[in-house]
Order: structure tokens, then sequence, then C-alpha cells
């Protein structure tokens, strides 16, 4: 098989054939790339992980999926390639701080953890615009504080996307619609082209494909990728 090397000029893993999990396969994000993926020929296989079942998933023969609960991941975790985190909730939705946590650090963390210690290699996770975690605002501090704690897992490369404002079919997902999405959307639509590329709303299949791009680069460490470069990234 041919071989792909990272940023630094070192091997990481195999460039064909290899086997993607995704997590968050349901969400805005998550949903354009499972589509991707499976379209994908250097993925000879793509593994959900879902907390229900989601009957509306594309019938594939690349495609399976496992119902978990992410409480009590599956042992032994099973052994893939590269893992993509699409996960991701709001505090209103969650319904506390704490609940919004145990999603968006600990259920990340936890996931891309038992992942590495199966032999994973690459991971690519969408987090948010502004995540830092010396922040003083709850959301975005816990964004970066995931962030941290991704890229002390060991894997060979880690991309974190931080996108603006998603845009997207959120109705067709099931997921509540967000009213600030669609005023900010309306509002900056008209004007887009002078507002600059990282505030610019960006539509979910823009950062899926952003993420397959960056991951078959597979730069050697982490990687953050903010919203502008995102939407280069994903023409």
């Amino acid at each position: 098989m041919a071989s792909r090397s990272g940023g630094d000029g070192e091997p990481i893993g195999t460039f064909v054939s290899r086997r993607a999990l995704v997590y968050g396969a349901t969400g805005l994000i998550g949903r354009e790339l499972v589509q991707q993926l499976l379209a994908d020929a250097r993925y000879s296989s793509v593994l959900l992980l879902l907390r229900r079942a989601a009957p509306s998933l594309p019938a594939n023969p690349k495609l399976s999926w496992q119902v978990v609960d992410f409480a009590r991941l599956p042992k032994p975790f099973p052994a893939v390639d590269d893992v993509y985190c699409c996960i991701g909730t709001t505090i209103k939705v969650a319904g506390s701080r704490e609940a919004f946590r145990a999603v968006d650090f600990d259920l990340v963390v936890n996931t891309a953890r038992s992942a590495r210690r199966a032999g994973a290699q690459r991971l690519a996770v969408v987090s948010a615009l502004g995540a830092d975690p010396r922040s003083a605002v709850f959301y975005n501090r816990t964004k970066g504080e995931m962030e941290r704690a991704v890229g002390e897992l060991g894997y060979a490369s880690v991309i974190i996307a931080r996108p603006s404002l998603l845009t997207g079919d959120r109705a067709a997902t099931g997921q509540p619609e967000r009213p600030a999405e669609r005023w900010v959307t309306a509002l900056v639509g008209p004007v887009s082209k002078w507002v600059p590329a990282r505030w610019r709303p960006i539509d979910a299949a823009v950062v899926a494909r952003a993420l397959r791009a960056a991951t078959a680069a597979a730069p050697a460490g982490l990687r953050f990728i903010e919203s502008g470069e995102l939407q280069t990234l994903g023409r």
C-alpha cells in the first residue's frame, strides 16, 4: 500500500484501505462526513458509534454501526485507523453546564482515548470558534480544555477544526432548529464578502470536506484549523 508522510516527513500509516470511526455521525457535520467517507476510496470501512439507532443511515457495504453507552465504552474497543469526532451540544440543549461538559468534554475525550489505546493513529475533532482553556466563557473554556486533553492522548496526528456558526439542514438530522443560526445567516448573507472569513457562517458539508482533506494530509502533531482555513480546505 502507498504511504503518506506527515508535515515533518514522518510517515503516518497507510494512505489507502483505512478504517474510519465516526462518533457524532447523526449531527449536522457528522451526517455529511459519513456520506463523504463512504464515497472516499481511501477508506475500506466506516464504523459509527451511536447513542441510539438511526434508521435513516445509508445502506452501504462499507458502513457498520454499533449502539453504545458512551459511559461504558465497548471492550475490546474496535480497531480503526482514523477517528472523526463530530459530537457537540449546547448548554441549552444539554440542560445544564454539567450535562454539557459530560458530552463536549468527557464523551469526546474518553472515546478518543479508547480508540487510541486500540491502535488509532489519526484524530480529527470538531471544536468551536473561540475555544480557549483560559476563557472566562464556560462554553469556550470547556472546548479549549477538550482540545488540550485530546492533544495529549498520543495520536500521531490530531486535527482540531474550529468552525464559525454552522449552516445546514438541522431538520433532516432530527435536531431542533437554532434560531440564532438562522438570524445570523440571514443578516450576514448579503454582506458576507465584507465579513472576515474567520467569522462567516460555514456550511456543515464544507467542514466535513476540510476534515477529510486535513486528515488525509496527516501532519504529524497537533494542527488547529480556524474557520477561514476550513472554508478554503473544504471547497
